[in-house]
């Protein structure tokens, strides 16, 4: 495989809620170097929206730079049976585009690129927990377990953490309503990305231009061997003692009013792709896990040790 060469790391801490614009959603800007990654500021004073996000990415691969970006939501559910994502669903998809597409054509009267329609849906809604809406869509489907991806239970194994999991839309751990966002994203993309585990390598003059990533913000922080309550005593000293750890220059403060240190996320998963992305594989995994992977997707860094604090 070619040499990607990039030369744009974007760091982006993704939200699922309902609505356009998201304090939640965040961007840094990392470029080759050790300087320290930048937030970038949003289109519109009220945030960011996802529809933002995926301009940007565009355009700064239209602009002819070779993008590496991460983002925190996960590519794909797990899947456990030869069923596909939602064993027993006799329409069950069985690869990931297939997946996003049916995720985007189940929220298709929602704007915004909002996933939520999906629990409206009467078969595939039981496999999800929710949030109960008024109108019933929602609830906890007789169909939903906590299953994991292969990811996630290796990031449990090797680095002692791992995000919730994927159907688990409730909560502050329910990562599950971004997942769903971030899917109806990635179906807009699959044909302009390097959507990597997932799909092969998109490749423009030798040089693939903007690869797509998923993220986990809370694992860099434990690989470089800051803990939660290092994070909550002094945000900005464990900020920087992270990026240090990732051979990049420190920042001398954070924003204020953000929800759960978004801007902090953003910031050390921008290093953390400069850092530890592999110019020809995007990052080396178990060449065992590759064929899961490119069904449930891969979040980067998984795998590596983690830093005893």
């Amino acid at each position: 495989m070619p040499a990607t060469g990039f030369d744009t790391f974007l760091g982006i801490d993704w939200s699922g809620a309902k609505g356009e614009f998201h304090r939640g959603i965040q961007v840094a800007l990392a470029t080759p170097g050790g300087d320290c990654p930048q937030l970038l500021s949003p289109p519109s004073s009220s945030g960011w929206s996802r529809g933002d996000v995926l301009a940007l990415m565009l355009d700064y691969k239209n602009d002819g730079r070779s993008v590496l970006a991460g983002i925190d939501f996960a590519f794909a559910h797990p899947v456990t049976t030869e069923d596909g994502y939602c064993p027993g669903y006799s329409s069950s998809p069985v690869s990931a585009q297939e997946l996003w597409q049916l995720v985007d054509q189940a929220s298709a009267d929602e704007p915004y690129l909002y996933g939520g329609g999906i629990w409206g849906h009467p078969d595939l809604r039981q496999y999800y927990n929710a949030p109960m809406r008024r109108d019933g869509r929602g609830g906890r489907g007789r169909y939903f377990s906590s299953r994991r991806r292969m990811t996630e239970i290796m990031a449990a194994k090797v680095n002692g953490r791992s995000p919730s999991p994927t159907f688990n839309c409730v909560g502050p751990a329910g990562v599950g309503t971004g997942s769903l966002a971030g899917m109806r994203m990635l179906h807009r993309l699959k044909d302009h990305a390097w959507i990597w585990p997932v799909q092969p390598a998109a490749q423009k003059d030798g040089c693939c231009r903007l690869a797509l990533v998923e993220i986990f913000p809370s694992l860099y922080f434990t690989m470089a061997g800051i803990t939660d309550r290092m994070k909550r005593d002094d945000p900005l000293l464990a900020l920087n003692s992270a990026l240090n750890f990732y051979n990049s220059g420190p920042v001398s403060s954070l924003a204020e009013k953000l929800p759960d240190q978004d801007d902090s996320d953003a910031i050390i998963s921008a290093a953390v792709l400069r850092d530890r992305h592999c110019p020809h594989q995007i990052f080396p995994m178990d060449k065992d896990a590759e064929k899961q992977a490119r069904q449930e997707g891969w979040i980067f860094g998984v795998g590596y040790a983690r830093q005893d604090p």
